[in-house]
């Protein structure tokens, strides 16, 4: 679609790089009391209270997204989700972004101002501020690299080496959504290169194609823990499937772990859609990804402050490292858990 360039689009090369950054970024707004300089010099400065939490991604087109039906707003929405996670991820809080696109000339201006259009988005929605970037060409379609800026108080922030045995293993929200999207756009978009005048139907889809399309980083889970008073022991986002978040809990823990299969959060388009797809909705939530939820564990005496909310879900608890990382199924066998992950490349 991209390609299909007419006279209502205009060409970057028109704008220069310099033009084409002020253009992009004319319509952002300060938010933050830690921003003191944000787009339009040297380099930003910040003057931040607590301990500051830094995270990066890079997003590449056709490793990392497809725009065959990836919309480049809900891409740039999805960049700045992707790290702002990482941010929550440590029990923090994320203020400020940087971006920066190397671009190819197939892209015209209109088209990347709906990409800054969801970023800008991510920024309000979040209360973060864009405070900086860089802009450069590309040979081959589209770059996106962005880093998240937060902080926390060095007493509160949660690495993922805290879990300790007999901790309860605890997850935000539902599970495997994202990728079973990613599942069904891929299926519309077959069908759309066999007949390219087909209409998609994904009205019973549209939770699972929004998980994979909209993600929403769990910033609410931050301050529902803080409310509760609940500190976690160890805390990870579930980017790569969560066997192999599980997995990095108990290498960085140096603990063991039992995984309940009958305790895992699905929603009811999961069960219907795995289903259809004639797969085993275990094993999409454990080697699947994307769904940018929070994993962590508590310590038990925090049971009582956790159970029973309906954005929380014990799944399982940690154990003495000789015991292994296990999936308890619903037949009550124990099957040692490998991480599949999410593999871009």
């Amino acid at each position: 679609m991209l390609e299909n360039k007419n006279q209502n689009t205009t060409s970057l090369a028109s704008l220069g790089e310099f033009g084409l950054i002020e253009h992009l970024t004319k319509m952002t707004t300060i938010q933050n009391k830690s921003t003191v300089k944000g787009i339009g010099d040297d380099a930003a400065v910040l003057k931040l209270k607590n301990e500051t939490l830094i995270s990066t991604d890079l997003l590449i087109e056709g490793v990392h997204f497809d725009l065959a039906y990836m919309p480049l707003k809900h891409l740039g929405y999805k960049a700045v989700m992707v790290n702002l996670s990482d941010i929550y991820a440590m029990n923090g809080m994320a203020t400020q972004i940087t971006v920066s696109i190397a671009v190819s000339n197939r892209f015209s201006l209109e088209a990347l101002e709906e990409l800054y259009a969801g970023i800008h988005l991510a920024c309000k929605n979040y209360k973060v501020d864009l405070i900086g970037g860089d802009t450069t060409s590309s040979t081959k379609g589209l770059l996106i690299s962005i880093t998240a800026i937060g902080e926390a108080k060095k007493e509160e922030i949660t690495y993922r080496n805290g879990a300790k045995p007999n901790d309860l293993l605890v997850v935000s929200g539902d599970l495997g959504g994202a990728y079973l999207g990613l599942q069904v756009l891929e299926r519309e978009k077959q069908v759309y290169q066999v007949d390219p005048n087909s209409q998609p139907d994904l009205e019973k889809y549209n939770y699972l194609v929004e998980r994979q399309l909209k993600p929403e980083a769990r910033k609410d889970i931050v301050t529902l823990l803080k409310e509760l008073e609940v500190k976690p022991t160890a805390m990870i986002d579930i980017s790569d499937g969560l066997s192999s978040e599980i997995l990095h809990l108990c290498k960085q823990s140096n603990v063991g772990c039992d995984l309940y299969e009958d305790k895992l959060p699905l929603d009811q388009q999961v069960i219907s859609t795995c289903e259809e797809f004639n797969m085993n909705s275990t094993t999409v939530v454990l080697s699947g990804g994307e769904d940018y939820e929070l994993l962590f564990t508590v310590s038990q005496k925090d049971f009582d402050k956790i159970k029973g909310n309906p954005h929380l879900t014990v799944i399982g608890f940690m154990t003495e490292k000789n015991q292994g990382v296990n999936l308890v199924t619903r037949a009550e066998q124990k099957i040692e858990l490998t991480a599949q992950g999410w593999n871009s490349i």
